[in-house]
Protein backbone atom coordinates (compact mmCIF):
# COMPACT_ATOMS: atom_id res chain seq x y z
CA UNK A 1 0.00 0.00 0.00
CA UNK A 2 1.26 3.47 -0.66
CA UNK A 3 1.89 5.68 2.22
CA UNK A 4 -0.08 8.87 2.66
CA UNK A 5 1.17 12.38 1.54
CA UNK A 6 -0.24 15.46 3.11
CA UNK A 7 0.33 18.96 2.13
CA UNK A 8 0.67 20.04 -1.67
CA UNK A 9 4.40 20.42 -1.68
CA UNK A 10 4.91 17.03 -0.48
CA UNK A 11 2.17 15.37 -2.71
CA UNK A 12 4.26 16.69 -5.62
CA UNK A 13 7.80 16.39 -4.36
CA UNK A 14 6.19 12.62 -3.81
CA UNK A 15 4.18 12.32 -6.80
CA UNK A 16 6.22 14.70 -9.24
CA UNK A 17 5.46 12.32 -12.97
CA UNK A 18 1.55 12.02 -11.69
CA UNK A 19 -0.13 13.39 -14.83
CA UNK A 20 -2.74 15.33 -12.65
CA UNK A 21 -0.07 16.43 -10.13
CA UNK A 22 1.64 18.30 -13.44
CA UNK A 23 -1.73 19.75 -15.25
CA UNK A 24 -3.18 21.26 -11.58
CA UNK A 25 0.62 22.16 -10.37
CA UNK A 26 -0.03 25.83 -10.63
CA UNK A 27 -3.78 25.48 -9.95
CA UNK A 28 -3.56 23.24 -7.01
CA UNK A 29 -4.06 24.69 -3.36
CA UNK A 30 -3.92 21.87 -1.02
CA UNK A 31 -3.28 18.27 -2.17
CA UNK A 32 -3.42 14.84 -0.47
CA UNK A 33 -2.48 11.41 -1.49
CA UNK A 34 -3.49 8.42 0.57
CA UNK A 35 -4.88 4.98 0.02
CA UNK A 36 -3.90 5.38 -3.84
CA UNK A 37 -6.69 8.44 -3.97
CA UNK A 38 -5.15 12.01 -5.20
CA UNK A 39 -6.99 15.03 -4.01
CA UNK A 40 -6.61 18.43 -4.72
CA UNK A 41 -7.89 21.09 -4.15
CA UNK A 42 -8.31 24.66 -6.02
CA UNK A 43 -9.98 27.47 -5.50
CA UNK A 44 -13.49 28.09 -6.67
CA UNK A 45 -12.48 30.77 -9.68
CA UNK A 46 -9.88 27.68 -11.09
CA UNK A 47 -12.40 24.88 -11.30
CA UNK A 48 -12.81 25.44 -15.31
CA UNK A 49 -9.46 25.75 -15.95
CA UNK A 50 -8.71 23.29 -13.71
CA UNK A 51 -11.09 20.83 -15.57
CA UNK A 52 -9.65 22.09 -18.96
CA UNK A 53 -5.98 21.31 -18.06
CA UNK A 54 -7.17 17.44 -16.88
CA UNK A 55 -8.86 17.13 -20.42
CA UNK A 56 -5.30 17.95 -21.48
CA UNK A 57 -3.73 15.81 -19.65
CA UNK A 58 -5.48 13.05 -20.24
CA UNK A 59 -8.45 12.67 -17.82
CA UNK A 60 -11.26 12.12 -20.76
CA UNK A 61 -14.05 11.10 -18.40
CA UNK A 62 -16.30 13.25 -16.27
CA UNK A 63 -17.12 10.59 -13.61
CA UNK A 64 -18.98 12.53 -10.47
CA UNK A 65 -19.51 15.39 -8.69
CA UNK A 66 -21.23 15.85 -5.33
CA UNK A 67 -21.61 17.81 -2.35
CA UNK A 68 -21.04 17.81 1.68
CA UNK A 69 -22.48 19.81 3.79
CA UNK A 70 -19.66 20.77 7.22
CA UNK A 71 -21.97 23.08 8.66
CA UNK A 72 -21.57 24.94 10.84
CA UNK A 73 -17.71 24.44 9.90
CA UNK A 74 -16.39 27.64 7.23
CA UNK A 75 -15.91 27.41 4.47
CA UNK A 76 -19.39 25.44 4.90
CA UNK A 77 -19.78 23.28 1.51
CA UNK A 78 -17.04 21.32 -0.24
CA UNK A 79 -17.75 20.32 -4.08
CA UNK A 80 -15.95 17.52 -5.13
CA UNK A 81 -15.22 16.54 -8.62
CA UNK A 82 -13.78 12.94 -9.60
CA UNK A 83 -12.38 12.58 -13.49
CA UNK A 84 -11.15 9.50 -14.80
CA UNK A 85 -8.61 8.69 -17.49
CA UNK A 86 -9.41 6.10 -19.29
CA UNK A 87 -6.06 5.30 -20.78
CA UNK A 88 -4.45 5.38 -18.15
CA UNK A 89 -6.54 4.19 -15.58
CA UNK A 90 -6.07 6.68 -13.17
CA UNK A 91 -8.35 8.68 -11.05
CA UNK A 92 -8.37 11.90 -9.07
CA UNK A 93 -10.72 14.07 -6.94
CA UNK A 94 -10.91 17.79 -7.14
CA UNK A 95 -12.32 19.74 -4.13
CA UNK A 96 -13.63 23.06 -4.01
CA UNK A 97 -14.69 24.66 -0.58
CA UNK A 98 -17.52 27.05 -0.40
CA UNK A 99 -18.73 29.25 2.24
CA UNK A 100 -21.95 29.16 3.03
CA UNK A 101 -23.01 33.04 1.92
CA UNK A 102 -21.70 32.51 -1.22
CA UNK A 103 -22.53 29.05 -2.50
CA UNK A 104 -21.72 30.13 -6.13
CA UNK A 105 -19.45 28.20 -8.24
CA UNK A 106 -19.23 27.94 -12.55
CA UNK A 107 -20.85 25.36 -13.80
CA UNK A 108 -18.33 22.66 -15.79
CA UNK A 109 -21.67 21.60 -18.02
CA UNK A 110 -20.68 23.51 -21.31
CA UNK A 111 -17.35 21.92 -21.48
CA UNK A 112 -18.16 18.52 -19.52
CA UNK A 113 -22.15 17.62 -20.57
CA UNK A 114 -22.35 14.74 -18.11
CA UNK A 115 -22.14 17.35 -15.38
CA UNK A 116 -25.76 18.88 -16.21
CA UNK A 117 -27.82 16.37 -14.10
CA UNK A 118 -25.47 16.46 -11.01
CA UNK A 119 -25.01 20.02 -10.52
CA UNK A 120 -28.76 20.22 -10.45
CA UNK A 121 -28.85 17.84 -8.00
CA UNK A 122 -26.57 19.40 -5.69
CA UNK A 123 -28.26 23.12 -6.65
CA UNK A 124 -31.85 21.50 -5.16
CA UNK A 125 -30.70 19.57 -2.40
CA UNK A 126 -28.10 21.42 -1.11
CA UNK A 127 -28.57 25.27 -2.74
CA UNK A 128 -25.36 25.50 -4.19
CA UNK A 129 -25.77 27.64 -7.37
CA UNK A 130 -23.76 26.54 -10.19
CA UNK A 131 -23.10 29.94 -12.54
CA UNK A 132 -23.78 29.86 -16.51
CA UNK A 133 -25.41 26.01 -16.09
CA UNK A 134 -27.90 26.13 -19.04
CA UNK A 135 -31.08 24.80 -17.23
CA UNK A 136 -30.57 25.38 -13.38
CA UNK A 137 -33.61 24.19 -11.80
CA UNK A 138 -34.91 21.61 -8.96
CA UNK A 139 -34.33 17.66 -10.36
CA UNK A 140 -35.83 15.87 -7.57
CA UNK A 141 -37.96 18.45 -5.20
CA UNK A 142 -41.28 20.26 -5.84
CA UNK A 143 -40.94 23.49 -7.69
CA UNK A 144 -42.60 25.16 -4.70
CA UNK A 145 -40.41 23.08 -2.28
CA UNK A 146 -38.72 25.53 0.61
CA UNK A 147 -35.35 24.92 1.37
CA UNK A 148 -32.47 22.28 0.22
CA UNK A 149 -33.21 19.31 2.54
CA UNK A 150 -29.31 17.87 2.18
CA UNK A 151 -27.74 21.01 4.77
CA UNK A 152 -27.35 20.06 7.78
CA UNK A 153 -29.70 22.71 9.24
CA UNK A 154 -32.62 21.70 7.21
CA UNK A 155 -35.33 20.64 9.98
CA UNK A 156 -35.87 16.85 10.47
CA UNK A 157 -39.48 17.33 9.71
CA UNK A 158 -39.17 20.02 6.90
CA UNK A 159 -40.49 23.42 7.35
CA UNK A 160 -43.73 24.08 9.12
Amino acid sequence: MDPAVFGTEAVFEALPEDPAVKALRDLATDAKYDRGELTLTVARESIVTASEALRRAGFNFFEDVTAVDWYPSEPRFQISYSFLSLGMKRRVRVVVRLAGDDAVIDSLTPNWPAANFYEREIFDLFGVHFSGHPNLRRIMMPEDWQGHPLRKDYPVEGYR
